[in-house]
């Protein structure tokens, strides 16, 4: 199934490059970045744009690398350094524009006291948002990790890393998109703000806690490659991006959902 999607996607790039050689292509995710994109199309029209958006499964980074596309957005910049290794391939940074805070949810629960004993916990099963969870989860006095575990940009934490788990919780690793559709099955969700999102979800209303905005280091970017970083349509989109107008956009949209970086 995943060779048939990223053979689709191959061939839907393929068409958008047959009508377009100079529109810049760049693979985002559908909510928020890809509405963030279309805004950005609306408010520079002079600067051509082909959209692609990436079903759950396809690896952006790899599209990047293999030049299917010119650029990407969907990740923060802890994620791009553990696909830079995983990939042997180096990226190029041209904006930071957001922040999704990742959230704890729960459909059983409105708030932390009433999780049980032996309580379940969904977190992301990717490593770098793992590792956010579980600071997260110890933000709210849920969990303690090791000793030496201060910096999430850095420390990157599994589960092996709590040292205090004073409710006996039951940490369960689980794809990131499908962590919402777990909700009526665990007591807590820790989940991604575009996951959240795309399933209905508004973070500043329906989360238990959220990540604060402040010294966050999981803003998401816009990601190209050395070769392309002086581009000027690589330039033109970083600073339409960084622009008050999108930050606007990106505040009255998502009220408080998404959070400009321009504007912290």
């Amino acid at each position: 199934m995943l060779k048939k999607t990223a053979l689709a996607l191959a061939v839907l790039i393929a068409s958008f490059d047959a009508q377009a050689a100079e529109a810049l292509r760049v693979a985002a995710d559908p909510i928020p970045h890809a509405q963030i994109l279309e805004y950005v199309q609306k408010l520079d029209p002079q600067l051509q744009l082909k959209i692609i958006e990436i079903p759950n499964g396809v690896n952006s980074n790899e599209l990047l690398a293999h030049g299917d596309v010119d650029a990407n957005y969907f990740q923060h910049l802890p994620y791009l350094h553990s696909q830079e290794q995983a990939l042997g391939q180096k990226f190029t940074v041209a904006a930071t524009v957001h922040i999704e805070p990742l959230g704890i949810y729960s459909h059983r629960h409105t708030s932390f006291a009433q999780v049980p004993d032996k309580g379940t916990v969904a977190v992301p099963n990717n490593v770098t948002n793992l590792s956010r969870a579980l600071y997260l989860l110890q933000a709210n006095g849920l969990i303690t990790l090791k000793p030496g575990f201060n910096d999430p940009a850095k420390d990157q934490a599994t589960p092996k890393d709590i040292a205090e788990n004073p409710r006996h919780l039951k940490i369960l690793e689980i794809e990131s998109p499908q962590i919402p559709r777990a909700l009526d099955d665990v007591d807590l969700a820790v989940i991604n703000g575009n996951y959240a999102l795309e399933a209905g979800l508004s973070p500043a209303k329906d989360a238990l806690e959220l990540e604060k905005a402040q010294g966050n280091p999981y803003a998401n970017i816009l990601v190209t490659t050395p070769k392309l970083q002086d581009d000027p349509r690589i330039k033109q989109l970083a600073k339409d991006l960084n622009s008050p107008e999108v930050a606007k956009f990106i505040t009255e949209k998502y009220a408080g959902s998404v959070i400009p970086v321009a504007v912290e």
